[in-house]
């Protein structure tokens, strides 16, 4: 995915770089990098010593801070504001969990936020991963040809975005609102914001209850 379309463009256009790091090669013994958690129970859990390990030698390897997130489902749910918010910062490091997830010494010993994507839980952070990469490169200045693409996309400013319509100006029996066509850029304003308006409220009024 980091080889196709958006993220693909930012990498070309030298903003933003990418870089995999596996704790496999920083770990003491990289055969084991996780094992039974202590007390019983199911599954694995990931070892404190190789995520530790691998966070070291990456800062002293690149000489840069990170901020750094933790793919967890039990960390705040990821959004666009936190988005806006991460495609800020010069340098990003996300940790992916894998199956029971980490040793809680990852948590107390980081300096991390804690970030989840839905209230389900996967076999890896690698997916959570490339939802926040994806999420946060598009919004890095110059990585989309038009400056005004994500400001009116949907959650931009707490609401669903208003319909869409591209030609032809008929399909099917169903039309274009003639309003889009008309010329007049306030009208053409105020429909957007009415039908944003609409959608959200029919469709996620949980957002308006946040406003």
């Amino acid at each position: 995915m980091l080889g196709h379309s958006i993220l693909k463009i930012a990498r070309e256009k030298t903003l933003v770089q990418y870089k995999l790091f596996n704790i496999r090669e920083y770990a003491e013994n990289r055969r084991c990098v996780d094992d039974r958690p202590y007390g019983g129970g199911p599954g694995m859990v990931m070892k404190p010593e190789p995520i530790f390990n691998t966070i070291e030698a990456i800062e002293r390897e690149t000489d840069a801070r990170y901020k750094k997130i933790l793919l967890t489902p039990q960390g705040e749910r990821f959004s666009q504001s936190i988005a806006r918010e991460l495609a800020r910062e010069s340098h990003l490091m996300l940790i992916c969990g894998h199956y029971e997830g980490f040793d809680d010494r990852v948590r107390a010993g980081l300096d991390a936020k804690e970030l989840s994507i839905g209230d389900y839980v996967l076999s890896g952070g690698e997916i959570p991963a490339m939802v926040v990469i994806d999420a946060v490169v598009r919004l890095i200045p110059g990585v989309l040809g038009d400056l005004d693409s994500t400001a009116s996309e949907s959650f931009s400013d707490g609401m669903l975005e208003y319909p869409q319509y591209t030609r032809p100006a008929e399909y099917k029996g169903m039309k274009v609102p003639p309003v889009l066509m008309s010329g007049d850029h306030q009208k053409i304003k105020d429909w957007k914001r009415s039908r944003a308006l609409e959608r959200t409220s029919e469709k996620r009024p949980d957002l308006l209850n946040k406003t």
